[in-house]
């Protein structure tokens, strides 16, 4: 029964969100045509640099989705808006298929840093303690400042939800989703169906949002 409230009301999301219909891509000409990416998102889509997301074994759908988005200039990033504007429908969809087919590599425990204040977590608590709490985070979310249960959209191993376009999230860098959760709290990224993800970032505290990310990391 605990928190409940904060799945249910994501859920409900589930059950609106319009499936994406779409002819699979090639996934070998989508290997061609990624090789203009690998410099940022690694040969295979795992990126070998933090702050740039791992594409490897994520949903065709929510790629294709993002793909669109930035050429279309509803989610702003000038270097993959400059990427995006040439590639096809046909280009996304393989591109989308040939990462979607690749196995996204495991994250190496986190390691919080002794000698910089601004990044440690309030009270210096250490790394297990805080993907404790960011295990809470994802599971329940948080009654008393109404911040809802990822594992409602996102699944309960990170796995995400292809038919709605929700992301996988398992393993993916911990630096990449802090940055992505902060750009949602601000608002500066939000071209997410009815804004679902301002509205949950907005209530989480800069701790929190660390917390959540480092447990995501380490999801297999």
């Amino acid at each position: 029964m605990k928190k409940k409230w904060q799945i249910l009301s994501i859920s409900l999301a589930l059950t609106s969100a319009t499936g994406i219909l779409h002819a699979e891509g090639n996934i070998n000409a989508g290997k061609h045509k990624a090789e203009s990416c690998a410099s940022c998102h690694g040969d295979n889509g795992n990126s070998m640099v933090a702050t740039f997301p791992k594409l490897a074994q994520q949903h065709s759908s929510y790629l294709e989705r993002q793909l669109r988005a930035f050429k279309d200039g509803t989610r702003n990033d000038p270097m993959m808006s400059a990427m995006a504007l040439p590639l096809t429908d046909e280009d996304m969809a393989d591109i989308s298929a040939y990462y979607a087919a690749q196995k996204i590599s495991e994250n190496a425990m986190p390691v919080l840093a002794d000698d910089d204040e601004d990044e440690k977590p309030a009270g210096n608590k250490d790394i297990q303690t805080l993907i404790a709490k960011g295990s809470d985070l994802y599971r329940n979310g948080d009654l008393k400042s109404e911040v809802s249960a990822c594992i409602a959209c996102h699944g309960p191993f990170g796995e995400g939800n292809k038919p709605a376009s929700f992301p996988a999230l398992k393993s993916q860098h911990a630096d990449y989703l802090i940055k992505a959760l902060t750009d949602f709290k601000s608002g500066s990224r939000s071209n997410n169906p009815e804004n679902i993800m301002h509205m949950i970032a907005k209530k989480m505290t800069d701790e929190e949002i660390k917390a959540v990310s480092y447990r995501i990391s380490m999801m297999k």
